[in-house]
């Protein structure tokens, strides 16, 4: 016997019961040893950071490294999954920042290293119970016991290993180069950090007129394009100037920029060598601009005066908006960085490049080397001035009337400043991408300073190359998102002027300014005098920066640098660090090296990807992981990003403690494929529970209902070698064919999903399987299982549906693991005690193809396709399954197809409930004596392929007939509403008008057997009946039952869930 089933299960109580059966028995643990000395499946976990709660988007990708490792399990494969947590960098740091009111870095200086990292040492791991709470809850097996954590000594070690290994390869250097900045954190990003941070903002679209030093031309003349005119001495470089222009009017360059803050540091203007430019005349001065963008910027009142090559507009300066000597600020020299001295007649010249584009602005760059990378690079190459009038914090310095300002503040305050001047020529705002701080959503400035770089250029092409070996999951990600990000690949600013994070382990001398990269801590130990290493050891900040020891050139102080590094290095080095490899472990590593599968976010592929590839590329030359799966984002029922900013993160527990782990995870597995992004809500959740987990509850409450009626006992628990014909009771059914047909063919297409890392197709095929088995499979077989002879026809039903139950346990466990060994419990294990503890032990199906009939699961697809177009036909004519109606025509389009439908024609019948059926290949008036859907007594469906007409005219039988199965129906309803078991016998007592009372007396038999019905009185019903009144085609009717025991009766019921 089966333990009974209810059919109103509460999921969460049933995941908490199977959590503690596992834990008890230690299943995690067991189903990962028991491969052992099996081929190993290396899965690498991308470390989150738990200083902070998780939210449901969280589950996402713990969901499908879970299923593919389950599932890679199940096939015979060793995988270990070691946990991992990310402590270090600015995730952690602005958890402490916000917690302590610090809103800038000096607050950290005055509140102390020592104090600030201590509570980044809380914070890192704060929140670690409640992300294993929710590793747990969701069933994701990970050994949480062992994890790697970045913040270990052990952790750093490695990574300085790494470092030291780069160093000595020349690959590590300090430059001075313009880097993406962020002002509120204080810090440089890496370019992949930028990737993660970009986002549409308003901005200004301003127009600056910049003065050319006069004179310009020697005369005038606006007739046409002018005269050629001598540029000044000064100027020419003995060129000539085509076009002529009033020399007692000033004329203007005019440059477009969206970052009005950094106009103080403009220096130069730069012009597309081979394009024409335009001389603009007005009454009041002249505008210079591509002759191409004239139309697209409307000038007003001007007129073209003259037409001159961006080449020739090369000798021309012109005078700065702010001369940095005027307001305190230091010019410098590129490429030395010498300060120059105060000019008050300071001019800029106008340069040639060719990055200069004619598509948008006027034609005419600004440049500011001190903030942008193509300003600075064109500074170094042409010798220009460098301004830098803005601070680290991000703020204006200088005697400015607008210093003091934040950049983005300062704007509107230059602008206003520029148009008291006349300089200011148009205003607009303009909504564009702009790069934003990943972790504190301040925007980034593009700042020219030194920091610490890993030359990964000069392993581009072994990068590019390495990628073409890895299979992506979406594979157009290999050759685009990553693919052109590799392509694209810029040296990796790896320095951070922060605090918590794995200290840069370059020391460099005060006296001499010799570097040395310190590659252990052995070596450290070993450094001459060293002086300021701690017991017990820490090598954090501050402890680390007290250590010194004596330079092996001159012997003066070695000190280290201040910078710690990019936590995305961290993570990216932990194939490497998790083991503490090479000071121990070796064969760990290299049994785990390189990994067999990876899975995160699409963003990773900036982050943790391109970290884990540029580290292990560097090193050892080739990829670090071979397959990985790329995610979509999961966004709230609006399609916004879930983040705690926004306040719309959805608290997994509360979604978990209300519908349930496997109905989350169901709903997350089919909602999109794994790379669209999961637009979420909990009633989202609820419809997929109802659709697919009460679906498949249902069908397995069915059985073990109607199998322990009827004593049913399985020939083995393991029936994957059974199927029809083989139980040796003479089963000669089509649906049982077709059924265990379909479960080859499924277990088959799951196994190709699964093996392609593809869980969605997996989930999908599962689903529609599990609706065929109850709205088909189980609903046509179901007068098999009510008969009350124990037949072969009966047993091949029950031992069929229960081939089905167990292998869909199976198949299951990597997706919805409760729910599968609840099934697996009931059905194997207690029957056969001897079988695997858990259905996590056993191994994943295997398909038999020699039982799989494409042809028969084509047929039976067509039936329930046709069975569907004859119930929407219905529908469309407002009339109910439960009225039996005469005929139904149906066109197909092949020879093929009808005789398929001649083969299934009794199942049609049942499922549309009419008594005949006409298959045509092609519909005429003498078919179904119609030839538009409108006609009167003949309701129509279909599809491009295949319609029904269905005869809709009603007898007073077939009105009659109806009547008796409503009747049938509200009885059932009672059954339940009483609280009877299905196999409880009853009598029905019933008091209604005449018509109603001959419809009951001529279907007595049939409302007997359905119902159970010992006898049907036409009698008031006795004291402690249960009783309803209804009204049933306008006819009023009192229905009671009363349930009665009786001996050895055997069920002859309509089934109550279906």
């Amino acid at each position: 016997m089966f333990q009974k089933v209810d059919s109103k299960i509460i999921f969460p109580q049933l995941e908490e019961s199977i959590l503690r059966f596992w834990e008890e028995h230690m299943i995690f643990p067991r189903s990962v040893a028991a491969r052992k000395g099996a081929p190993h499946y290396v899965f690498y976990e991308g470390p989150p950071t738990a200083n902070g709660s998780p939210g449901v988007h969280h589950v996402l990708s713990r969901l499908f490294k879970d299923v593919i490792c389950r599932y890679r399990t199940m096939k015979g494969y060793y995988v270990p999954r070691k946990a991992g947590w990310d402590t270090h960098g600015l995730p952690v740091e602005l958890e402490v920042e916000h917690s302590l009111g610090f809103i800038s870095k000096t607050q950290i200086e005055d509140y102390g290293v020592t104090q600030f990292n201590e509570r980044c040492r809380q914070s890192a791991l704060g929140y670690i119970g409640e992300w294993e709470a929710m590793t747990r809850r969701i069933g994701y097996w990970l050994d949480i016991e062992q994890p790697y954590i970045t913040m270990d000594n052990d952790y750093i070690e490695s990574c300085w290993w790494i470092i030291k290994e780069l160093w000595n390869k020349g690959l590590v250097y300090q430059g001075y180069k313009v880097t993406p900045h962020c002002p509120r954190c204080g810090t440089s990003l890496s370019s992949h950090e930028v990737a993660l941070g970009y986002a549409d903002a308003e901005d200004p679209s301003v127009y600056i007129k910049f003065k050319v030093v006069p004179p310009v031309i020697a005369s005038p003349d606006l007739s046409g394009r002018g005269n050629p005119i001598e540029i000044p001495r000064y100027a020419r470089n003995d060129t000539s100037c085509q076009f002529g222009a009033d020399p007692g009017l000033p004329t203007y360059l005019l440059a477009w920029t969206t970052t009005p803050w950094t106009l103080p540091g403009n220096t130069a203007l730069a012009v597309a060598p081979q394009a024409e430019y335009s001389l603009m005349a007005c009454p009041q001065d002249y505008l210079i601009l591509a002759r191409t963008i004239i139309d697209r910027i409307k000038l007003q009142d001007y007129t073209e005066a003259g037409i001159v090559s961006g080449e020739t507009l090369t000798s021309l300066r012109y005078e700065p908006l702010f001369n940095p000597h005027n307001f305190d600020v230091l010019r410098l020299s590129l490429p030395s960085l010498n300060p120059q001295k105060p000019e008050e007649s300071l001019t800029y010249p106008v340069i040639g490049a060719d990055f200069v584009s004619l598509e948008e602005g006027t034609g005419i760059v600004h440049i500011a080397p001190a903030f942008g990378e193509v300003d600075f690079n064109i500074g170094m190459e042409k010798g220009l001035d460098f301004v830098q009038p803005v601070d680290l914090e991000g703020k204006i310095s200088g005697s400015y009337s607008f210093a003091a300002k934040f950049v983005k503040d300062a704007d509107p305050l230059i602008l206003e400043d520029l148009k008291l001047r006349k300089l200011l020529y148009r205003s607009e705002k303009i909504i564009h991408t702009y790069p934003f701080c990943w972790r504190c959503d301040s925007p980034l400035l593009y700042y020219a300073k030194r920091s610490w770089y890993i030359k990964t250029t000069a392993v581009k092409d072994r990068l590019i190359s390495g990628n073409a070996e890895i299979n992506w999951h979406p594979d157009y990600i290999k050759y685009g998102r990553f693919g052109d990000w590799l392509e694209n690949n810029v040296d990796w600013a790896f320095s951070r002027e922060r605090y918590w994070g794995t200290p840069l382990n370059i020391w460099r001398c005060s006296s001499c300014a010799n570097c040395e990269c310190i590659g252990s801590v052995d070596e450290l130990k070993r450094k001459a005098n060293l002086q300021g290493l701690e017991t017990p050891l820490d090598l954090h900040r501050p402890y680390i920066d007290k250590v010194f020891f004596s330079c092996s050139k001159c012997g003066g102080e070695m000190r280290r640098v201040p910078e710690v590094i990019d936590c995305w290095f961290d993570s990216g080095a932990m194939p490497i660090a998790q083991w503490h490899y090479p000071f121990e472990n070796e064969d760990k590593f290299k049994e785990n090296f390189p990994a067999d599968f990876i899975c995160e976010a699409i963003d990773q592929t900036r982050g943790w990807f391109y970290s884990l590839h540029a580290i292990a590329t560097l090193l050892f030359n080739e990829p670090c992981f071979k397959n990985v799966l790329c995610l979509g984002h999961v966004l709230d029922a609006q399609g916004e990003k879930m983040s705690k900013s926004r306040g719309n993160v959805v608290d997994p527990e509360t979604v978990i403690n209300s519908y349930g782990a496997d109905a989350l995870r169901w709903y997350m597995l089919v909602s999109a494929t794994p790379e669209e992004n999961h637009r979420f809500s909990t009633e989202m959740v609820l419809e997929t529970m109802k659709k697919f987990l009460a679906t498949l509850w249902n069908s397995y409450s069915f059985f073990t209902l109607y199998a322990n009626i009827d004593r049913f006992k399985p020939l083995t628990s393991n029936p994957q070698s059974l199927g029809p014909g083989d139980w040796g009771l003479g089963s000669t059914s089509l649906l049982d064919s077709w059924i265990i047909s379909q479960l080859n063919r499924l277990t088959f297409e799951v196994t190709k999903a699964l093996d392609n890392y593809n869980p969605t197709s997996a989930a999908r095929q599962i689903e529609k399987f599990v609706d065929d088995l109850s709205n088909w499979y189980i609903r046509r077989s179901r007068r098999r299982f009510w008969k009350s002879e124990n037949d072969g026809d009966k047993l091949a039903a029950y031992s069929t549906l229960y081939y089905c139950l167990v292998t869909l346990s199976r198949l299951l466990a990597p997706l919805t693991p409760f729910i599968a060994e609840a099934i697996y419990q009931n059905l194997v294990r207690s029957i056969d005690p001897g079988a695997k503890e858990s259905v996590h032990l056993t191994d994943f199906p295997v398909a038999d193809e020699a039982k799989i009939d494409d042809e028969l699961n084509r047929d039976v697809e067509l039936a329930m396709k046709i069975s569907s177009l004859g119930r929407a036909a219905r529908a469309k004519a407002g009339i109910k399954v439960r009225q039996p109606l005469s005929s139904m025509v149906v066109k197909v389009e092949s020879e093929e197809e009808e005789k398929a439908l001649n083969r299934l024609t009794n199942d049609i019948l049942a499922e549309v409930n009419i008594k005949e059926i006409s298959i045509v290949l092609c519909l005429r008036t003498s078919d179904f004596g119609l030839r538009t859907s409108s006609m009167p007594g003949y309701s129509v469906a279909g599809d491009a392929k295949y319609q029904v007409a269905l005869n809709t005219q009603l007898t007073p039988e077939m009105l009659c007939e109806g009547m008796s199965r409503e009747i049938v129906r509200r009885l059932q309803n009672m059954r339940r509403a009483a609280g009877f078991d299905v196999a409880d016998y009853i009598i029905t007592y019933y008091q209604t008008g005449e018509q109603v009372k001959q419809v009951v007396l001529n279907f007595a038999d049939y409302i007997k057997q359905e119902t159970l019905s010992w006898e049907l009185l036409d009698a008031p019903p006795p004291d402690g009946a249960y009783s309803e009144k209804h009204y049933i085609s306008g006819n009023e009717i009192l229905l009671a039952i009363s349930k009665i025991k009786m001996q050895n009766a055997k069920i002859q019921s309509k089934m109550q869930n279906f």
